[in-house]
């Protein structure tokens, strides 16, 4: 008998430890992308090289690309713009031109001048990708000896500089909240529970309002709150819930929090916004929950 107690013991520990989530956050600065060139198949990687002025997104790039066949590296330097990515080599001048064409661009309005600083530096190719929302593969044109070649990128986003916080969940799943939230990670894990509708992780985050630094709160505090996420019993992800408690973007200023003698729960009054009424929420920490109330 207590052998057997002993065994259902180890079961119910080994679940218990199955059933662990964590948070693991990994800032990108550099991508390996898949792609061809007139159908050719090619490799691709580009590293972060500097912001063009104030925004991070808007950077210069440096990196590579090889045809897959014969792996030989073709340096290339450019910028990445709200998902336009634009690269250029320069031939036997790559070094020389590349240092050129970055002290060329220093605002918002020389990265729109791109193409044209690059063509009076006389690149010998140029490969130009337009992000289109999350289409799969990103389509572009590659321009050698005057002419034109389609190009492509499989992936859905050729952002190079992520953000990337990383929930490991059970069954041996991972998901990451740059692809399903937003771009700006800032996410803590607090915890989480199960109940009888699926699984529940509640997150604190605090991020930027705006990559754009010279942009509308780019210069603010940010944003702050709670944000529940859902998953089934399996942890599938089904959807989020964000409660904010601080934000430049929506006006939410001087939150008042209250907090129960285990700091178990935690309430949030907050104030009344031009698009908003006042309202409560409580967070409760043990069952990963939040509570919204007027």
């Amino acid at each position: 008998m207590k052998k057997f107690l002993t065994f259902l013991f180890s079961l119910s520990l080994s679940f218990f430890l199955c059933q662990k989530v964590e948070l693991k956050k990994v800032t990108d600065s550099s991508q390996i992308f898949k792609g061809e060139i007139a159908g050719v198949p090619v490799t691709m990687q580009l590293y972060f090289a500097g912001i063009a002025d104030c925004s991070l997104y808007q950077y210069f790039v440096d990196g590579w690309y090889y045809y897959d066949k014969y792996q030989k590296k073709i340096p290339l330097t450019g910028i990445y713009d709200y998902g336009k990515l634009s690269l250029y080599n320069f031939g036997t001048k790559q070094k020389q031109n590349a240092k050129s064409f970055r002290d060329s661009i220093t605002s918002p309005q020389k990265v729109e001048k791109t193409a044209e600083i690059a063509e009076a530096l006389h690149p010998k190719e140029s490969i130009v990708f337009e992000q289109n929302d999350k289409e799969n593969p990103i389509l572009g044109n590659f321009y050698l000896n005057e002419k034109t070649q389609p190009a492509k990128l499989f992936t859905g986003n050729d952002m190079i500089y992520r953000y990337n916080n990383y929930l490991i969940l059970p069954n041996n799943k991972k998901i990451n909240t740059f692809d399903f939230i937003n771009k700006h990670g800032g996410n803590q894990l607090i915890s989480y529970a199960s109940g009888e509708n699926g699984n529940r992780v509640l997150l604190y985050f605090e991020e930027s309002s705006n990559f754009n630094a010279c942009g509308r709160c780019g210069a603010s505090e940010g944003e702050k709150g709670y944000r529940v996420l859902y998953f089934t019993k399996d942890w599938n992800y089904k959807n989020y819930e964000e409660f904010l408690t601080e934000s430049c973007l929506e006006n939410i200023y001087d939150t008042k929090e209250t907090k129960s003698k285990d700091k178990k729960m935690l309430t949030f009054k907050v104030n009344k916004t031009e698009s908003t009424s006042a309202y409560i929420f409580t967070v409760d920490v043990k069952n990963a929950s939040v509570r919204k109330s007027k």
